[in-house]
């Protein structure tokens, strides 16, 4: 089987890596095009043996790239097509219809209840994704909440599929060593209680609360900040008034491991930034899945968040260490007190880190493309309507 993944850009985001480790586990032909912004994961692609095409696409309304797409998908004579992220699933299912590909396929990555990767949810938003997601053959959703919210929206139940995203739990093992390591390359006292934060630096994951509550937490607390966005400047600027700005780290986009064509100086990835916290902080009011939140469990993080489907979906005993905070600065300020009362526990993963293990989500998605290709294929004549014969 020959497969295209089309992806809105390649940064350094959960989608965009989330698809770098699916691949890698994928017994499939697959190829990738981005859209725009073909960044870091990109290059990590290229380094797995991936090949990358950047389809320079210079905006929502660029419409010149279908065409474009289109050829490309022709011409990669690809069975398959599948489409992550909001502008890669709209102009992708357009454009392998155009191709001649049936077998299209896309996750739905980010759907709230409220916004689609930071957008509003307006009626012409809705009305434009329901248009193009007829085009395809089954909706992917990263969580059984995201499944219901897209049947909420009209998108018929047949056509969803449940794939939870995965993770490498030995990528994110907690190891006592790497956890020195990384705390002296950030300048973090080895005593110190590191609160983590990861995820895109915009105001719907309300990263300000976490720094609220530093300001009310001893001196030996410290906040890592995992992620990069355009509320960078504001978050910098609301630890300096509220005169935390050296307790704060800005650790910046990471990946999700370190390519073995890196340097030295490449710094530290996410699982290593992970065994260097003491506990993950997840204050996003709306989440379509939580991929941070167990990522953080596979690290055996205590962890405290407002919104975790991933969580959420499987029983409390299967993450006895991860509980919901409701409320802002003042809850997670006594929230993440009592973990720092509480003290070091053993670095375990839980039953519900083991339960996203990315081998167990790429074989779903094997389904998923099997019924889709099987949907493809033409009935037999006889099943149709009776043979011709020539007299």
């Amino acid at each position: 089987m020959r497969a295209l993944h089309i992806i809105t850009g390649l940064g350094t985001g959960g989608a965009e890596q989330q698809l770098r480790l699916l691949l890698r586990h994928l017994p499939v032909d697959c190829d990738v095009v981005t859209l725009t912004d073909p960044g870091p994961v990109a290059e990590g692609l290229a380094a797995d043996g991936v090949r990358v095409v950047h389809l320079g696409m210079r905006g929502n309304r660029d419409l010149a790239a279908l065409p474009r797409l289109a050829r490309l998908i022709r011409r990669g004579r690809y069975d398959l097509v599948h489409t992550h992220l909001y502008r890669a699933c709209l102009y992708g299912r357009i454009a392998a219809r155009l191709a001649g590909v049936r077998a299209v396929v896309a996750t739905e990555h980010s759907l709230g209840d409220s916004q689609m990767e930071g957008r509003p949810l307006t009626a012409g938003v809705r009305a434009l994704y329901l248009a193009g997601e007829r085009l395809g053959r089954s909706t992917v959703a990263v969580s059984p909440t995201v499944a219901e919210r897209l049947t909420r929206w009209g998108v018929p139940e047949p056509r969803i599929a449940v794939v939870p995203n995965g993770i490498d739990l030995e990528r994110f093992r907690f190891d006592p060593g790497r956890r020195l390591r990384t705390r002296a390359r950030l300048g973090l006292p080895d005593d110190a209680f590191v609160i983590g934060g990861v995820g895109r630096l915009a105001p719907g994951k309300r990263f300000d609360v976490l720094i609220g509550a530093l300001s009310r937490l001893p001196g030996d607390c410290r906040l890592l900040l995992v992620g990069g966005g355009g509320e960078e400047g504001a978050l910098r600027r609301a630890a300096r008034r509220a005169g935390v700005a050296d307790r704060v780290v800005f650790a910046g986009e990471r990946p999700y491991g370190c390519d073995p064509a890196a340097g030295p100086d490449s710094g530290p990835d996410l699982p290593a930034l992970a065994s260097a916290m003491d506990v993950l902080a997840s204050p996003s009011a709306e989440e379509a899945f939580g991929l941070a939140v167990v990522e953080a469990l596979a690290a055996g993080l205590p962890v405290r968040y407002a919104s975790c489907p991933a969580v959420e979906d499987l029983p409390p005993e299967a993450a006895p260490g991860a509980l919901r905070v409701e409320g802002g600065t003042d809850a997670y300020t006594r929230a993440l007190a009592e973990v720092r009362a509480a003290g070091p526990g053993p670095r375990t993963a839980p039953e519900a880190a083991r339960h996203y293990c990315i081998a167990r989500s790429a074989s779903r998605l094997m389904d998923v493309y099997a019924a889709a290709l099987a949907r493809t294929v033409p009935e037999p004549r006889s099943s149709r309507e009776p043979a011709r014969h020539d007299r």
